[in-house]
């Protein structure tokens, strides 16, 4: 039986491998990043069973699967409170919640292997589906978007209210937060989960590089390739470009 893990922090993938080979299960391969996981995946032949940690260094997990077609069996290693555990339950063979406990790991495991003889543990008989994980897990009626920010200026904090930042960008494995007095602040937070903590109403991941309120857009104009150009107010370090992909969903979002 080939088995993988998925998950970015290396011990904690260390220690539930050791666990598994308690159970006799051997993983052969551990991958570490969303970039690292469907580079393996377009080189080699998919695995009958996954470990899969949701969020990873470079984004969310989610995001291997919206590129490539699962064909295993999906156990979910996460830390998520046990509101959003429905859907990983309802979604997969079976969660583990971290730290990892050893008879909850046999009782998956057990669970997963119930099902081998019943079927070819496609994507589809297992009834996995990711949009609903992450409709569960961004449900709007359940979420209190984020308001405000604190950043670290020396041995200072400052509170940044949602209402002065023009847009959130990445730069050199950083992410920061620019602001129309036309400043930049660091922020120890990922686009990936930005996206999660923004009112999506008002804010529009336009490519990998950046996050934009609606409120900033000075201007839009037609770019090379079919994509856009957005203009911010102060903004200058480099150019805003909605990516090809996201240019429909962006002209929905403007109106």
């Amino acid at each position: 039986m080939k088995t993988i893990i998925i998950e970015d922090e290396k011990p904690a993938a260390r220690l539930l491998q050791r666990k598994l080979e308690k159970l006799d299960i051997e993983v052969g391969v551990m991958l570490h990043s969303v970039e690292e996981a469907l580079d393996w995946f377009s080189k080699n032949e998919h695995p009958d069973l996954i470990f899969l940690d949701i969020q990873l260094s470079d984004g969310l997990s989610f995001e291997i699967f919206e590129k490539v077609e699962i064909k295993s069996a999906v156990i979910f290693t996460t830390a998520y409170d046990e509101y959003a555990l429905r859907a990983f339950k309802l979604n997969s063979i079976d969660y583990l919640l971290k730290p990892i406990d050893e008879d909850d790991l046999e009782i998956a495991v057990a669970t997963f292997k119930s099902l081998l003889p019943k079927q070819e543990l496609q994507t589809q008989s297992l009834g996995i589906d990711f949009e609903q994980i992450k409709k569960m897990l961004t449900n709007p009626f359940e979420k209190n978007y984020k308001k405000r920010f604190t950043v670290k200026i020396g041995q200072h904090l400052k509170v940044i209210s949602i209402d002065e930042i023009e847009c959130f960008f990445s730069e050199n494995k950083g992410t920061y937060l620019h602001t129309f007095d036309n400043r930049n602040y660091l922020i120890e937070c990922t686009l990936e989960l930005l996206e999660q903590e923004l009112d999506p109403v008002d804010f529009f991941r336009i490519s990998r590089k950046f996050i934009i309120p609606l409120k900033a857009i000075k201007e839009i104009v037609l770019y090379s390739n079919s994509r856009l150009k957005v203009i911010l107010p102060s903004f200058k370090e480099e150019d805003a470009i909605v990516s090809r992909e996201k240019v429909s969903d962006f002209k929905t979002w403007i109106g």
